[in-house]
């Protein structure tokens, strides 16, 4: 259990702007240069200049509202029970990001890609792999939540070139994982955290995220709190029109520990409103290997035992993070 203590007040998320690194190569390496020493600090920045339209972002969150909005029946249809793949809804306490502690205080909404049961994928049988669930009342909900995604699948795979030339390799080193990429998407509501809380009872407990890039969009509410390298706790203040990115564990084992996943936490302040956002978990294809960068150094405390493949690193994190 990592006991719940306040953050420090200070903002030191540094923000980078992306404009320019999409179709100029000098621009892309003044950003992959500052993404390095992101990474090296804290693992968490801000973009912005990143192309997504405000309107849809602001769509995004407004969507998320609607759904959480919905009476618990209508959640219920689709419940995360009901899918072989981990889509759906999942009420508050039912994940556990920090072993040891209460369950978290949020409920989400999970989706990915929308594999049809002769996809190959789903045909060979590889995890988390798949049909969404959709609610049946709300029209529009889908067509959104769709054209979101395609704008986190170009976004993610733009950043994962940033970050391979971060490491002094080739932009398309991971091009090889790019052509389908996962790109699951959760919205989450955390509701207001009452005085009488259990102890270190978090709307998501301390923990660094499991994959390759989280890409977060928050609502004005504020409420993540992220571990930098000193090992203080800092706000993730919402700033408008940006996204905050952070790095999973696939990316500290591709930097052999270079780059680290942090530790981050979420919790609502607030006593009477609940705090929204939307987590963009985009990974390299299920089947991809993530093998250390030629480019950083050795260390023995990432050397991989296995080939790990992304798909079996999520399955074995997913187990963990809901007992089993």
């Amino acid at each position: 259990m990592i006991v719940y203590t306040p953050p420090k007040a200070a903002n030191r998320i540094p923000l980078i702007d992306l404009d320019g690194s999409f179709d100029d190569s000098e621009a892309r390496r003044r950003v992959a240069w500052n993404i390095h020493k992101a990474c090296r600090e804290t693992g968490f920045f801000y973009v912005t200049g990143h192309g997504v339209p405000q309107a849809s972002m602001d769509a995004q969150i407004a969507q998320t509202r609607r759904f959480f909005a919905q009476d618990d029946a209508a959640k219920r249809a689709v419940a995360v029970e009901r899918s072989p793949c981990r889509r759906g809804y999942e009420g508050v306490g039912k994940q556990m990001l920090d072993a040891g502690s209460p369950g978290d205080l949020k409920e989400s909404f999970m989706l990915a890609r929308d594999l049809a049961d002769d996809h190959p994928l789903v045909r060979a049988g590889v995890s988390m792999q798949g049909p969404n669930q959709w609610p049946a009342a709300l029209p529009g909900f889908r067509d959104q939540m769709l054209a979101y995604q395609a704008e986190m699948t170009r976004l993610g795979r733009h950043l994962m070139g940033c970050l391979a030339l971060s490491v002094d390799l080739d932009p398309g080193w991971f091009d090889d994982g790019l052509a389908d990429p996962q790109c699951g998407i959760r919205l989450l509501r955390y509701p207001p955290q009452p005085a009488e809380t259990d102890f270190n009872r978090l709307g998501a407990g301390a923990h660094s995220d499991w994959g390759s890039i989280t890409i977060l969009l928050q609502d004005e509410m504020a409420g993540l709190e992220v571990r930098n390298a000193d090992g203080d706790w800092i706000l993730a203040t919402p700033i408008a029109g940006s996204f905050v990115i952070n790095l999973g564990q696939m990316m500290e084992r591709f930097t052999a520990g270079l780059y680290r996943a942090n530790l981050h936490r979420v919790r609502n302040n607030s006593a009477n409103r609940p705090r929204h956002s939307v987590a963009t978990f985009f990974e390299l294809e299920p089947t991809y290997t993530m093998a250390r960068a030629p480019t950083c150094p050795a260390d023995d405390a990432f050397a991989p035992t296995h080939a790990l493949t992304i798909g079996a690193h999520l399955e074995q994190m997913a187990r963990a993070s809901y007992g089993g």
